[in-house]
């Protein structure tokens, strides 16, 4: 019988602590450019917080599909499949019970020069309304001394399905504990954000965003015009516009200027959300810290929002016999 437990992969630069409850990161130690370590992920001090009670998905990995299928509702091969509705008339981060509150396997461990941790877990047939078993892989490592990667991979058994996992984690490059985020400095990679109606379902544009407050081409502080934004930022970015390392495109540069801590993100996926924690009200965290609105951001690579409901955005259907893939590199440097 698998119960909920914690593991620790470290370098001696970084060190990152995680879960196989929803395969999450609880917590990140990164020095500053003094070589002061402070952790910058929010999270929770109980495991069975995340278990039970991880509404702000703080850490985790969500999934069948990631962000908002409109009205919990989508039509692939002819059969019609209806999810669970749980934000707003929407279906959210797949589900009343998605990857995020679920016990993954830890199915590999390696620690020396380049520590890993692979997590695995096997999602039925109709689990949360999702058609066909899904076998699902995370492989969370240290490649660098100031580098976190994260490798995603899914393989359907027999029936096609919509996949589009995203990595959840909140970060404050301050310190998790350290009050709000609107002064990080934030750059991201993109001419254009998927725009949305007014229950946060794309309307299936790309929208350029030029002379938008969501221009962020060229680095400039979270909180400088977030008050033109109903809300907050919680947004799709079309990643088009970045350079290319490994394979992998520039998705975003986050910098906080009290500690001079930055991190750069990279991925294969086709999007990310940017996401100012708007919906964080009061949430106990770590240590005694209580989270208020905006006391993080995510930056959650992905497939688009309602990809599954808008053919002209990139597919996010696995056919049996293909295998999803989607890496993430987390970078860390000071400035």
């Amino acid at each position: 019988m698998m119960k909920p437990e914690l593991f620790e992969l470290s370098n001696g630069t970084i060190t990152v602590k995680l879960t196989n409850v929803g395969a999450t990161i609880t917590s990140l130690l990164v020095p500053d450019a003094q070589g002061n370590v402070a952790d910058v992920v929010l999270g929770f001090d109980s495991l069975d917080t995340y278990l039970y009670h991880n509404t702000p998905y703080f850490g985790c990995i969500v999934g069948r599909v990631a962000n908002r299928i409109k009205e919990g509702n989508f039509i692939l091969n002819g059969a019609k499949y209806s999810l669970a509705i749980n934000n707003g008339p929407n279906s959210l981060h797949g589900g009343n019970k998605g990857f995020n509150k679920v016990l993954w396997e830890v199915v590999e461990r390696k620690d020396g020069e380049t520590p890993a941790i692979t997590f695995k877990y096997h999602s039925k047939d109709g689990e949360e309304g999702y058609p066909g078993d899904l076998t699902v892989m995370a492989t969370y490592s240290l490649p660098s001394s100031n580098s976190l990667k994260l490798e995603m991979e899914a393989v359907p058994k027999d029936k096609a399905t919509p996949v589009n996992l995203a990595q959840h984690t909140y970060w404050n490059l301050a310190g998790h504990n350290s009050g709000n985020v609107l002064n990080h400095l934030i750059q991201i990679s993109s001419g254009h954000i998927t725009p949305v109606d007014q229950h946060t379902i794309p309307t299936g544009e790309l929208s350029p965003i030029e002379n938008t407050p969501f221009d962020f081409r060229l680095e400039n502080k979270i909180g400088s015009r977030i008050d033109q934004v109903p809300g907050g930022y919680d947004h799709n970015y079309v990643l088009d516009c970045g350079g290319e390392r490994a394979g992998l495109k520039h998705a975003a540069k986050a910098k906080d200027p009290s500690s001079s801590r930055v991190l750069n993100l990279w991925t294969d996926a086709p999007g990310v959300q940017f996401y100012t924690a708007n919906y964080v009200d009061g949430v106990e965290g770590k240590g005694g810290a209580v989270y208020q609105k905006h006391a993080g951001f995510c930056l959650e690579t992905q497939g688009f929002p309602n990809a599954i409901n808008q053919p002209n955005f990139p597919s996010i259907v696995v056919q049996p016999g293909e295998k999803y893939r989607h890496t993430m590199l987390f970078d860390f440097s000071t400035a």
